[in-house]
Order: C-alpha cells, then sequence, then structure tokens
C-alpha cells in the first residue's frame, strides 16, 4: 500500500474511533456499521481521484457529490433521480428528517432510539467529519489540523453524554488521532529518503534509498513513545493532582464521596436520569425484595431521596448536615397524635447488583436497622452511604409509620409554621406565568389546601387529557414544566415537578420524593420491586399531618385514599338508593359521560366514563384508512401474483393451443391447430426435464419424450401418434387434414406429471422452464423493432 493511500486508511479509521463516544448516546449501534460504509465508499473515491490526479479542491468536490448520492440512496432513494441523483425533493426530505432528529433529540432520553431522523444526523456527521479529517491529513498533507474535527465529534458526544464521555471512548478517538499522526510521519519519511545514522543493527542489510525500514525508522519509534507519553500523561495527572479535579478518572477516584464520622453535609446528585432510564429498561429487573408486617401494601412505597430545591433549572436536594443513624429516629416533623397510624415492620433485601448510595425505605421510618457506614439526613428523613457505602446485597430491617389521616383533617389542617412555608414555597422568577395561571385556573372554587391538592391530583391524572410517555425527555427546570402543561406527555417527573412547582405557587409547602412503588407480590407473600417500578411523586405539607403523598400520574402507583375526597366513606353506610317509579330499571343501549367513576377509577381507566358511540354512526375517525387498506392490498396481490405469473402465462398458453375443451374453433386451420399442439407436447416435455432439441425429427423427439420422462406403453404410443400426423402435415404434399391430436396431448402430458418426482412436478406447475419463451419472444420483437428504426434512420439520413 502506498503512503498516501495509508494515510487514507488512517483517516477513515480515526473518525470511526471518534465516532465510537458516540455509541452509548442511542440505542441500537447499528448506525455505526451503516456509517463505516458509506465512510469506506468517501475514502475510496478520494484515493482514486488523487490517483488521477486532481486538482485538490476538485477531489474534495468529488467526494462531497459522492457522499451526497451515498446518503440520498439510503435515505431519500424514492425522491432520488434513479434512487441516487439528488434533486429539491431530495433536500426537501433530508430537511424533513433532519428536523425529525432534532425533535427526536430533546424529545428521547439517552440512549435514544435510532430513528430516521436520528439516524442520518449521526451518519451525515460522521461523514462530514470524516470529508473534514480526509481533506487535511490526505488532500492537503497536514494531519495535525485534523484533530480539531476529531475533537468537535468527540466534544458533542461528551458534551451529550450522562457524565461526560466514559475514558475508554476517550483513548479510542486519541488512539485514532495518533494513528493518524504516526501514519503522517511516516508517509513524510519516506519522501526524504535515506535517514543515515550511525546506530544500525549488526549484520543487518543496508536499508535502501526511500525505505522507512531499518534505520529510519528511530523518530517514527521516537514519535510512538512520545504520543505514548503524552496520553499516560492526559490520563494520570488529572488522577494523581487533587487541585486539578474533574479530570476523566476523577470519578473513580472519589466515588461517591466522604463525610466525617462526626458529621458533614452531603448534596446528592440529581436521581431524574437514572430513574428514566429504569423505566426504560428492556427487562424488568427485580433491584429488592421485601416483607411487611401491614396488609395494605399498597402505601409501601418505597422513598430514596427528597427533591426539595427548586431554582428554575431543576429540582434537586438540598446540601444538608448529616450524621450518625439515631436509634429511634426522630418523630417526624408536623405529625400530630391524633393522626391514626400504623407500626409496619418491613426486612428488606437488595439485590448484589443494584447499587445506590441512597437506601429506600417507607416514610416515615421510626427505626432502621443496618450494618456499614450509613448517616442520617433529618429534613428529608433519609440514610445515605458514606465513604462509598450502597444499597450491593445489603439486608436491612425497618420500622416505620403507615400514616392515615381523615379527609376532615385534610381540611381543617391549619396553616403551615413560617419556616416550612418559607422554605418549600419558594417559585424561582424564571417559572413561566403559565404555571401559575394553570393552577389557579384548576383549583378555582376551591376553598382549603387540601382542595387544591385533590383537585391538582385529578386535573393530572385523569382530567387534564395528559399521557403517559417515559421517552419524553427528562427535564425539571421552568421551561420543561412550562413545555410539559403544553404538550401535555410525559412519565412521573414531569407530572410530580409540574404539581409541586403549581402547588408552591398555590403557597402549599411541596417537594418531590423519588423511589419505587410498592413492587409487585409473589406466592410466597415477598414483595419484588423491579427496575421499572421507579417513581418520582409529589409531598404536600399539611400541619398535624406532615408530609403528605400525592399520585397525580395516571397509570401508575396508587392514589391514597385521603386523596379520593368522591370516594364513599365505609363507615357512613348510606342508605341504598331505590328508583323513582318514573324511572327503567331497563340498561341503556349507550351509556353517556357519568359520574359514576371516581377520579381513581379514570386516572387508572381513561375511558371510564367515556360515551359510547352509537352503533350505527356514521363517522369513520376510528375507522382504518381507505387508502393504506388499498396499498397493504395491491402490496399482498403483488407479492403473491409474481411468482405466479410463469404458472398462469403456462396455462393461458396451453388453452390457446389446444383450443379450450371443445377443440379447435370451427373454421381453423387443422394443420395449424396441429402444429400448436405438438408445440404445447414439447413444451410440457421441457416442463418435466426433457430439454427440446431443435435438430431433432418429430419421432426422435417423441421417443426422447417417452424415455427421459418413464412413459407406459400406452402414453408412448399417443406420442408417436402425434409425431406422424405432425409429419404428415409438415411433409406431405399438398393440404393435410389434421388430425384431432389434443386427447393424446393431454394424454401425454398426465403420464408425464404421474412418472414425475414430487419436485419436479411442483416446479412444472409454479416455474415451468418452457415459460422462457416469453422473455426470448419479448427481446425478439425489439430486436425487430430496433432492426426496423435502424433501418429506416439509414435510408433517411441516405437521402
Amino acid at each position: 500500500m502506498s503512503g498516501r493511500g495509508r494515510l487514507a486508511l488512517c483517516a477513515a479509521l480515526a473518525t470511526l474511533a471518534a465516532a465510537c463516544a458516540l455509541l452509548p448516546l442511542v440505542d441500537p449501534a447499528t448506525w455505526l456499521l451503516q456509517a463505516a460504509l458509506l465512510l469506506a465508499g468517501q475514502t475510496l473515491v478520494g484515493a482514486a481521484a488523487r490517483r488521477v490526479p486532481l486538482a485538490r479542491a476538485l477531489t474534495v468536490a468529488v467526494q462531497v457529490l459522492v457522499s451526497l448520492m451515498m446518503l440520498t440512496l439510503f435515505f431519500a432513494r424514492d425522491e432520488a433521480l434513479g434512487g441516487m441523483i439528488p434533486g429539491p425533493a431530495v433536500l426537501e426530505e433530508f430537511q424533513r428528517l433532519l428536523g425529525q432528529g432534532g425533535h427526536d433529540v430533546g424529545r428521547y432520553a439517552i440512549p435514544a432510539p435510532v430513528t430516521d431522523g436520528i439516524r442520518l444526523m449521526l451518519v451525515g456527521g460522521v461523514l462530514v467529519i470524516g470529508l473534514l479529517v480526509d481533506a487535511l491529513a490526505v488532500t492537503f498533507r497536514s494531519a495535525a489540523p485534523a484533530g480539531l474535527p476529531l475533537l468537535a465529534l468527540y466534544s458533542v458526544a461528551a458534551g451529550l453524554a450522562r457524565d461526560g464521555a466514559a475514558w475508554p471512548w476517550f483513548l479510542c478517538a486519541a488512539g485514532g488521532y495518533l494513528l493518524l499522526l504516526l501514519a503522517e510521519g511516516r508517509e513524510r519519511l519516506s519522501q526524504w529518503g535515506r535517514v543515515f545514522t550511525d546506530r544500525g543493527r549488526p549484520g543487518a542489510p543496508p536499508p535502501q534509498p526511500g525505505s522507512v525500514e531499518g534505520p529510519a525508522m528511530a523518530p517514527v519509534r521516537t514519535g510512538r513513545r512520545i504520543g505514548a507519553l503524552s496520553l499516560g500523561l492526559a490520563l494520570v495527572v488529572p488522577a494523581v493532582l487533587p487541585s486539578m479535579g474533574s479530570g476523566l478518572l476523577d470519578a473513580a477516584r472519589n466515588g461517591s464521596g466522604g463525610v466525617g464520622e462526626n458529621g458533614g453535609t452531603v448534596s446528592a446528585v440529581n436521581p431524574l436520569v437514572a430513574l428514566q432510564d429504569s423505566l426504560n429498561q428492556a427487562e424488568d429487573r427485580t433491584a429488592l425484595t421485601y416483607t411487611t408486617s401491614t396488609r395494605d401494601t399498597q402505601e409501601m412505597y418505597l422513598r430514596i431521596v427528597a427533591l426539595d430545591q427548586f431554582d428554575g433549572a431543576s429540582w434537586k436536594p438540598s446540601e444538608r448536615r448529616i450524621d450518625a443513624v439515631p436509634d429511634p429516629l426522630p418523630s417526624p416533623p408536623g405529625l400530630s397524635p391524633d393522626v391514626a397510624t400504623e407500626r409496619v415492620r418491613s426486612t428488606v433485601v437488595a439485590a448484589d447488583w443494584y447499587a445506590q448510595n441512597w437506601l429506600p425505605m417507607p416514610y416515615p421510618a421510626s427505626r432502621v436497622n443496618i450494618g456499614g457506614a450509613w448517616r442520617f439526613e433529618p429534613e428529608g428523613r433519609t440514610l445515605v452511604g458514606d465513604r462509598g457505602e450502597t444499597t450491593r446485597g445489603a439486608r436491612y430491617v425497618v420500622e416505620s409509620l403507615m400514616v392515615q389521616p381523615t379527609e376532615r383533617q385534610l381540611r381543617r389542617a391549619a396553616d403551615p409554621p413560617d419556616p416550612v412555608a418559607e422554605e418549600y414555597t419558594k417559585v424561582p422568577e424564571s417559572l413561566p406565568s403559565v404555571v401559575r395561571g394553570t393552577a389557579q385556573r384548576v383549583t378555582r372554587g376551591a376553598t382549603n389546601a387540601y382542595e387544591r391538592a385533590v383537585r391538582l391530583q385529578d386535573w393530572f391524572a385523569s382530567e387534564g387529557g395528559f399521557t403517559y410517555d417515559t421517552r419524553v425527555r427528562a427535564g425539571s427546570g421552568s421551561a420543561a414544566i412550562a413545555n410539559f402543561l403544553e404538550q401535555k406527555e410525559g412519565f412521573c417527573v414531569h407530572f410530580a415537578f409540574s404539581m409541586a412547582a403549581m402547588a408552591r405557587t398555590l403557597g402549599i409547602p411541596a417537594r418531590v420524593a423519588v423511589g419505587f412503588t410498592p413492587g409487585t407480590a409473589g406466592a410466597n407473600g415477598q414483595m419484588a420491586v423491579g427496575l421499572k417500578d421507579a417513581h418520582a411523586w409529589p409531598e404536600l405539607y399539611f400541619e398535624g399531618v406532615g408530609w403528605t403523598r400525592f399520585e397525580p400520574t395516571p397509570t401508575r402507583g396508587s392514589p391514597p385514599a385521603y386523596a379520593q375526597p368522591d370516594t364513599p366513606d365505609p363507615s357512613e353506610n348510606p342508605a341504598e338508593q331505590l328508583p323513582d317509579r318514573g324511572e327503567s330499571s331497563e340498561p341503556t343501549p349507550a351509556p353517556s359521560e357519568s359520574d359514576d367513576c371516581t377520579s381513581a377509577e379514570k386516572r387508572l381507566d381513561p375511558e371510564c366514563g367515556q360515551a359510547a358511540p352509537a352503533p350505527d354512526s356514521g363517522g369513520t375517525d376510528d375507522g382504518a384508512p381507505v387508502g393504506r387498506i388499498a396499498g397493504v392490498t395491491a402490496l399482498a396481490l403483488l407479492v403473491l401474483g409474481v411468482p405466479l405469473l410463469p404458472m398462469l402465462w403456462r396455462r393461458r398458453l396451453r388453452a390457446r393451443r389446444l383450443g379450450g375443451r371443445g377443440g379447435p374453433s370451427p373454421g381453423a386451420d387443422p394443420g395449424g391447430a396441429v402444429l400448436a399442439a405438438w408445440r404445447e407436447l414439447v413444451d410440457t416435455g421441457w416442463d418435466y426435464g426433457v430439454v427440446p432439441e431443435d435438430s431433432a425429427t418429430p419421432r426422435k423427439t417423441a421417443e426422447r419424450i417417452a424415455r427421459i420422462g418413464d412413459l407406459d406403453q400406452e402414453a408412448t404410443e399417443a406420442a408417436y401418434r402425434v409425431a406422424l400426423v405432425v409429419e404428415r402435415v409438415l411433409y406431405a404434399p399438398g393440404r393435410q387434414a389434421g388430425t384431432d391430436v389434443r386427447t393424446d396431448v393431454l394424454g401425454v402430458s398426465g403420464a408425464l406429471r404421474d412418472a414425475a418426482p414430487r419436485g419436479l412436478r411442483l416446479r412444472a406447475l409454479l416455474l415451468p422452464p418452457s415459460s422462457i419463451r416469453v422473455i426470448w419472444k419479448v427481446t425478439g420483437r425489439l430486436a425487430q423493432l430496433r432492426e426496423r428504426w435502424t433501418t429506416a434512420l439509414r435510408v433517411r439520413f441516405a437521402k
């Protein structure tokens, strides 16, 4: 391989190595194979253009054109001329796909699905970077500046990744760039000729002029050492110097952070992205199992952390003072002795793979028995691991209270204390006015904080027209909340953040809890909590009750009993209502929207209470699209019909040759009917493996059909009779009267079919070899037409 060819190959490899940093952003990674294929084509075109040789600018232009044609073939072939030649329609399609890709990037969480728009952005971006690297390093022979587009590609991946690009991807991208530099050095070195040096290997043959082997490799080896040393310093120095934090290995070095034995502070990492990733897992892995003393497992939400600080950019936990875990834990803030509670004892076991530095447990916990370095954060009543302590394989026992307030207690709750109201009703100035305005509109007419909270919950869960979708991009800032209220689609974090923010605008202290729903009960009475049970919900403060859970997310979790004011109280035992005399007891044929559905039922079943359409309604909104049905039908007919064309053509031709059931039509040429029947017999033999010979006589042909087709005596005699009739028609003087040979031809055909094996019979039926005559006929007519036009043109130009 020439020096430039090697350099072009290294440029393509360096681009792919940097593109590998994008792999964690999307799933699946099949787009990289497509990008590699197109990048290889782009590199080969550049190598061919330089070999011609073309001018540098023209080489780049040819690569741009070919790259555009390849993208057209893969992404917009239906709008292109010939499937590859781009035009205005192709550019419009690219614009549409790029717009769709931009929307999908903002809509989906990492790893995002590879939609058509995202695939075009990835593959097209790699091709653009590859073109720049190839042009700088190979066409313009300057590999060092080619690191800038490679750095840009890596920076995009590092900026979009959740915690920055992982160090293996950095090594991959850096290794590709070093490979490119070494290839350029070797290519330049080969043009200098022999490098004179006194250091040679004893007994080695003298290097040839222009060779890069032997002593000439010393500078290359030196370059490798320098590159490896530079890369090592870039990785090691940030790890060993504390003053240069946030290095590539900083996360691995620091772990989860630590606090002193006598206390300290903790500021948790925002868990939202991890929550969304858990919900979007293909497999619902069990993270926790637990047994509990309560029968009401619907209230066993396992709370991890409380997000109580809202600065307009995000919801996050405040930096709090933490201490050793007390035994027992302090009483829950704001809980009055008048509120009924149930003491619950739960034993929780975490999976060996589940490593979480916040301890999942019911709220409010009163005692926790767990080993290891755990610390207590009083405000959120959470336990956080110290010095890298996690839940991996942990087994612990939690005693907690199940608070059971009544609707009356919540309605009559006093105003919250000033410190609580001041801290937990703060909203940023950047919060759009639509949030406050929507909250006031939804709660219009409510007379207390409890009614406002329930109306907000029911509006999100059943009445506001919201859709649950875990693929929507996670966001907790002011803009994300306003966008959620407009688009009305999201998952639990959007519902929890929006309701908490709206509650704060109404003067109700609010925060967001992140954890797990109760999970699924097993046959042995054990509860299993999977990754897809990850959840977020709002907690609102009511004096006398404390922090109280609400459930605004549709189809997730279960609303607590105290948050369902329209549910009848069983203690009241209302009298059964009897229908009036004028009312009919017959069921109505089509139910209308009813008030019999509670807010909880509407949340679990959005169609509850909705009017059913009349049976004879003429609306077609729910019907299948006529165009789609027609298209699918046409496609099915095409798929089924094309393979059957040879069989249909043979049936049609056989009927024409044999004249149908009644034989030849009156007035037809008897000799022509005999010859047509003979051609049918020959073609039938061909379909069953007797290839015709144009030079054979009719008797020889009949003999071959009888022998190869393994015909019995009767069928053999019928074949010879047909051959004799054909000879009289062809060779006897004068006009010969034809004989009806149709019966003999049908008899021979049936005998061939009976004697043939099953596979041959199937081939003769579905794909008869004699159907090739159609192609011969078409090509023959085209040849005649071409010859006719050629003759006409010659005569015209001769004049």
